[in-house]
């Protein structure tokens, strides 16, 4: 755990809401607390949205989601994985509330089934792989026609109008070593500002398992952010069809 641990830049720009929090429990960690010890000595005196505990705390049997749901605590395994996840629920504790709460309701209707249903899919990708975007509605329409040039070259400048937020354990975790391929799945917000604490209750009273199952996702490149990775400085970045891929054709009928 140390090692991965010492391999974060909190300076990488997508860390920025998590890196204040994030250094004092690496800190912790990296001086012989566990992640769990870590992550529920971060906000102290404060009362936590959640109690981390080992990951042998969780019975046989019993379904995680439904763990946290009845006993307030959060199995946590040792490893970058369940590091994020843990800091996701320090700073959007009432999204991810939320989230657990629509999985248990999930499981109650479907229960643990081998293949995940189209509510849970969605679930389990939001609460992974999303990211929280507030921008003007030019930014986000093109963003979902995948106009990539008009998106980062031509609107390049409303892009200090918007705001990126990553929330997903999962790319956060992926993102420690960046590669030009990862991509977000993103949520659009109309929360009332930039705050974390503003998108977090907007985004928890905005989502719903009828939503996510229909996928409200548009995909983007993580790496294609200005000003959050160099070479995109240069427009030829995003060229790259193999990751900036055009919209599927539409079939037509002969």
């Amino acid at each position: 755990m140390n090692s991965a641990v010492e391999a974060i830049n909190w300076d990488a720009p997508w860390l920025s809401p998590f890196a204040h929090m994030g250094q004092g429990v690496g800190k912790l960690i990296l001086a012989g607390a566990t992640g769990a010890q870590a992550l529920n000595a971060a906000m102290a005196p404060l009362a936590r949205p959640v109690n981390f505990v080992p990951q042998s705390d969780l019975p046989l049997g019993v379904a995680y989601e439904s763990y946290i749901f009845e006993c307030g605590a959060c199995p946590t395994r040792e490893g970058l994985h369940d590091f994020f996840n843990g800091l996701a629920w320090l700073h959007f504790p009432l999204t991810k509330r939320r989230l657990n709460q629509l999985h248990v309701a999930q499981i109650a209707q479907t229960g643990i089934a081998p293949v995940r249903g189209p509510a849970r899919d969605g679930l389990t990708v939001f609460d992974e792989n999303a990211a929280f975007l507030r921008a003007p509605d030019v930014l986000w329409d093109a963003l979902v026609a995948k106009d990539w040039h008009r998106l980062f070259v031509d609107l390049r400048p409303l892009w200090h109008e918007a705001t990126l937020v990553l929330f997903g354990h999962a790319l956060l975790e992926k993102l420690v070593y960046p590669r030009k391929g990862m991509t977000a799945h993103v949520y659009r917000v109309k929360s009332a500002t930039n705050s974390i604490a503003s998108i977090d209750a907007w985004v928890a009273a905005d989502v719903s398992a009828d939503k996510l199952a229909s996928k409200p996702f548009a995909h983007l490149p993580i790496l294609g952010m200005p000003g959050w990775w160099p070479a995109n400085e240069d427009p030829t970045f995003y060229d790259d069809v193999s990751v900036f891929r055009y919209p599927k054709a539409s079939a037509e009928c002969a």
